[in-house]
């Protein structure tokens, strides 16, 4: 019989992850989402006038490859430069249509919940305890 190897949070999260990985992306893929598009609209509607410089700190890219995405988002509708023009610093902010999709993904999302939840009470109630003492009195939350 093999040697089981020593637990591994670092693993056992991975695999979690890998695992919802997938349902994440089904789930945002009909709103025509990816979990990037999904991630840098969740950034813009929680920080509104946000730069571009800042987006891509936050989403841990480049700020070219910031000023690309967002460039998709306008395209469709979904964000907003409020002072785009040559110079001038960018004020990207969520329009109505955005917001809507940001709720129907939200709608999404919590449906996966459930199911992971209902899979793993234990992982939940952990993971939350853990994501409250972490970030308890902080903007992270």
């Amino acid at each position: 019989m093999p040697e089981i190897p020593p637990f591994s949070p670092t693993i056992a999260l991975l695999a979690v992850a890998a695992g919802w990985q997938e349902s994440f992306a089904d789930a945002l893929k009909p709103l025509g989402l990816t979990s990037r598009k999904y991630a840098l609209l969740g950034h813009i509607r929680v920080t509104p006038g946000i730069s571009f410089s800042e987006l891509a700190r936050r989403s841990r890219i480049t700020a070219p490859s910031a000023h690309i995405a967002v460039a998709a988002l306008k395209d469709a509708g979904l964000v907003d430069d409020a002072t785009a023009r040559a110079g001038a610093a960018s004020h990207l902010e969520v329009t109505d249509q955005g917001r809507q999709l940001l709720e129907d993904a939200a709608a999404r999302i919590a449906a996966l919940d459930e199911v992971f939840a209902a899979r793993h009470p234990q992982l939940t109630d952990a993971l939350r305890a853990h994501m409250i003492a972490t970030f308890a009195g902080t903007d992270n939350l």
